[in-house]
């Protein structure tokens, strides 16, 4: 009865931001005092299904063969493997120091050996570690460590410092640690007793080493103090301790009956350890749960409470990740009440880093689950949510979004797996359901035939996502599902457009702000898709947070498909507060059904803090055909207090080519300048960037890029028309590659080396009444552009700030768009509109489109649209029939006649 209130408490109150925080949740009511405990399946389980050809058994015959000819090595040199541990061999010190991210020096000394610590928080060195057939047995010199210098012509071993040597001291641990518990697990599994030697002499050297170890001082009193553990610069990384964990599960049995004496010292040490990982760390982003993963695997090999003097045992470590809070470790409610937004479940970081939280979730409390007998899913029901948003982050190639420190990649299934995995072991048919259709939506080949790709030789191969049995009468769902055609997350500052998903046809941008973690000083920064490809991609994070390119470039606005004011834009990055306001949209976010299909729009603000500018953008999608479409960008930009030296407008495109155009196909007369530089007292990034161009000019232009495939293959272009305007500078620029793409993409060359082909539009003065309006088109060689001409037209009325484009289409199809500022009531020939946005769409036949957008009035094509309030009006004429999707309320004249409808979604209206 009691985990019923509880769960009926925490659903009622899901839309309150504080709900999650509130629930307690209960402890299971029985535990184990068996080991292994980190597992859901017996000895005899395991061995029923290593029949030949199974793939329990190609898993087990892979670990053998990882791990044999290490076995017979120890036959024959017992200290071969353990000697290839970075120990403090000789000084055997107590004390390390380090300064700030560098490993400094280490002092005291122990009666044993004692656990060597990593050499700096930055894995990007020059250094490599060396194979374990070449690391040098027992190094501990005055020399340092012995490492390849990769910077040198074929990478010899040479003596380096330790504080040089990047993360290599942790992956030779890792590496053999490694070893030590997947021969922990063949013992478990088939008592061949030579597997436990090999493995607890590896650990006991370990663990007894690390029993005297003591937490890293920074002399330099940096925040590294608190984030440091005692194997790594970052506790989040003591994934070590993970593999420690569970090679004692296996052993344990071992252990006490060969070592007894030594399991005092071993879990003493273990408790440090989860101690100083709840000590530091960071409580607020994905660090809280990648420490509180690693505690629980320390709190399920413990003994209960009673069994220590302090109390503090294998209940303890779990109360404190659920329902504990301290300073630098949040309880699980706490932590899942500040990400996630309650209302669409999406978790407070990038994308990539978001997804990964989400899957690390549902992992733990799958490992929950699995060890304790314990589902804690329905106390915090946010987490289907947010497994059910993760397609809202994709393309319609299948990629994610990728701002911030994200990369570009596949939505991740193991969160779907791991739902249908806890539904079919509480007995949820309706939570299997929707997730297996959610999994066959991305895996469609899963639980089809049996893979013939063989199995990872891991332990986790036993229950990660491909080992899963689906029930056959649960079928794939549908796309349409789980995106929309608009999105809006305002606990990151993101909205993203779409006209569908059709990989080649459809059109996507993406909209971010920067709020959250691992964020970027990027303004309101966009990403534009086209023809298979995000073609206005990210520029990704560079080689490493640590590095100067990151700090200096790719977190920067120039490295982004932003605006720049006088050069010095700029602000906090990583944990960043600096969001947009979402003014006006259409449609309303996360709708599904109701609306016209064939247009999208956002108008967002921002105020960029370094300069103190207001910077408001429009961004719409047009699709005109199945096959063809356009963005139109119109982007606004000024100085709160005047004195506007200049505003910079950066899109960064694919391609290995760009050509900068007049509207009359010649090229524009750019000549070599040095105005977009450091120099004058500009951002470091600006230097980033080389092959500098640019030419004056008060006339409309073009830029157009070409993805330039293989012979026989169609190439890919965008195109990009821009409102010519006095006192605008144009530019070409090579920027540094963007690190974005992972492997898995079908570029025809390599765009992680390439230069990252770039304009850049300076407006001289204000950029308000001046402002970026760009048009964008992705086409295909075969296809060719859709559009005949564009021209910009002014305001009959005299408003400065008004936009106007007009948009001639080969098909004969004529757009004009209408941007207002404050709802002034601006007019062109014989239309008018006050709309933030407005769109006249005349398709050449009998056939239109009116779509009045934040606005009060609209008149065109012997009609008038008006409302009480603003909001979003699309009328549309189909072979003689109307159509109406009305926001608001409105009034409509036609034919001399006025017409009253109150809000509703898109249907055929008749007269």
């Amino acid at each position: 009865m009691k985990k019923l209130i509880i769960l009926v408490w925490g659903i009622c109150v899901t839309g309150l931001s504080m709900a999650q925080q509130e629930v307690q949740i209960p402890l299971p009511d029985h535990f184990s005092t068996d080991y292994p405990r980190l597992q859901s399946f017996s000895q005899n389980e395991l061995q029923s299904k290593l029949g030949a050809g199974s793939r329990e058994g190609q898993i087990v015959e892979g670990l053998h063969e990882r791990i044999d000819p290490y076995i017979d090595q120890y036959k024959q040199d017992p200290e071969w493997m353990v000697s290839r541990l970075q120990m403090y061999w000789s000084s055997k010190a107590t004390k390390v120091y380090i300064d700030g991210i560098n490993y400094a020096y280490a002092e005291g000394e122990a009666p044993v050996p004692t656990v060597r610590f990593s050499g700096s928080r930055d894995p990007v060195t020059p250094f490599g570690r060396p194979k374990l057939e070449d690391v040098l047995p027992y190094m501990d010199d005055e020399r340092g460590l012995y490492f390849h210098n990769r910077a040198k012509e074929g990478n010899p071993l040479e003596w380096v410092q330790q504080s040089k040597t990047g993360k290599g001291i942790e992956s030779i641990n890792q590496e053999i640690i490694g070893y030590a518990r997947d021969a922990a697990f063949l013992y478990w599994l088939e008592e061949k007793e030579t597997y436990a030697q090999f493995s607890f002499e590896l650990f006991d050297t370990y663990m007894a080493g690390m029993y005297y170890r003591e937490e890293p001082i920074d002399i330099s009193n940096s925040h590294i103090q608190t984030l440091v553990g005692l194997s790594s610069f970052q506790v989040i990384h003591e994934n070590i301790l993970v593999d420690l964990s569970e090679l004692y599960d296996y052993l344990h049995g071992y252990i006490r009956e060969k070592h007894p004496q030594n399991i005092a010292n071993y879990e003493a040490t273990f408790k440090k350890w989860a101690d100083l990982i709840i000590q530091n760390g960071v409580p607020q982003n994905n660090w809280n749960l990648h420490q509180a993963k690693i505690i629980l695997k320390v709190a399920m090999i413990l003994q209960d409470d009673q069994n220590y003097k302090d109390k503090k045992g294998r209940q303890y470590y779990i109360d404190y990740l659920l329902n504990q809070t301290s300073a630098r470790q949040w309880s699980l409610t706490k932590f899942l009440s500040y990400g996630y937004d309650p209302e669409n479940g999406v978790w407070a970081e990038c994308p990539s880093y978001s997804m990964g939280v989400t899957k690390d979730l549902t992992h733990f409390y799958r490992d929950f689950y699995k060890s304790l007998d314990f589902n804690i899913l329905p106390y915090t029901p946010t987490i289907r949510k947010a497994v059910e948003m993760l397609p809202q982050y994709l393309f319609p190639n299948g990629q994610i979004t990728a701002f911030g420190d994200s990369y570009y990649g596949p939505v991740d299934t193991q969160p779907m797996a791991d739902l249908i995995w806890i539904a079919q072991q509480s007995g949820d048919a309706d939570l299997e359901k929707e997730f297996t259709g959610m999994y066959r939506l991305f895996e469609p080949n899963a639980g089809a035939t049996k893979s013939e790709k063989r199995p990872r030789p891991s332990i986790a191969s036993f229950t990660e996502g491909s080992a899963l049995e689906l029930n056959p009468a649960y079928p794939a769902a549908g796309m349409d599902e789980y995106i929309s055609q608009t999105f809006y997350a305002p606990n990151i500052s993101w909205h993203v457009q779409r006209t569908g998903m059709d990989k080649e046809n459809d059109l996507m941008v993406s909209l971010s702000g920067s709020l959250g973690n691992h964020m970027h000083a990027n303004g309101i920064n966009m990403e534009l898709y086209g023809k298979g490809f995000v073609l206005g991609a990210e520029s990704g994070r560079g080689s490493s947070y640590f590095q100067p390119d990151y700090l200096e470039y790719y977190s920067q606005f120039p490295a982004h498909n932003t605006v720049m004011v006088d050069g010095i834009s700029s602000y906090p990055v990583m944990l960043s507060n600096h969001a947009y306001d979402l003014i006006a949209e259409y449609p309303a976010s996360g709708q599904k059904t109701g609306f016209y299909q064939d247009l999208t729009f956002a108008e967002v603000y921002f105020l960029e803090p370094e300069s103190r500018s207001d910077q408001q953008r429009l961004v719409s999608i047009i699709k005109t055909s199945e096959s063809s479409g356009y963005y139109l960008d119109i982007f606004r930009s000024r100085k709160q207090r005047n004195g506007d030296k200049y505003h910079d407008y950066f899109y960064h495109n694919l391609g290995q080519t760009l050509e900068i155009l007049g509207i009359d196909e010649q090229p524009l007369a750019l000549k070599p300048s040095e105005e977009m530089a450091f120099a004058g007292g500009h951002l470091f990034a600006l230097d980033y960037q080389w092959d500098k161009q640019s030419v004056k000019t008060n006339a409309d232009y073009q830029a157009r890029w070409k993805v330039d495939f293989p012979e026989n293959e169609e190439d890919i272009y965008m195109n990009l028309w821009m409102k010519g305007m006095e006192g605008r500078e144009v530019f070409s620029l090579k920027s540094p590659a963007t690190t974005a793409f992972k492997k898995g993409h079908d570029f025809p060359y390599d765009v992680s080396h390439s230069p990252y082909l770039t304009l850049a539009a300076r407006q001289h003065g204000e950029a308000w009444d001046h402002p970026f309006i760009s048009v964008y088109e992705p086409y295909t060689s075969t296809q060719g552009s859709a559009i005949a001409s564009i021209s910009g037209f002014e305001d009959e009325n005299g408003a400065s700030d008004f936009v106007g484009v007009q948009v001639q289409h080969k098909s004969g199809r004529v757009d004009y768009h209408f941007s207002s500022h404050d709802h002034k009531t601006a007019k062109y020939q014989e239309m008018t509109s006050n709309g933030d946005f407005a769109m006249v769409a005349d398709k050449g036949t009998e056939d239109w489109v009116l779509f009045l957008g934040n606005g009060s009035l609209l008149s065109a094509l012997g009609l008038e649209i008006k409302t009480e309030e603003p909001g979003n009006v699309l009328l549309e004429k189909v072979a003689g029939k109307y159509y109406l999707h009305n926001e608001v309320s409105i009034s409509l004249r036609i034919n001399s006649k006025t017409y009253q409808f109150e809000a509703g979604g898109y249907q055929e209206i008749k007269f």
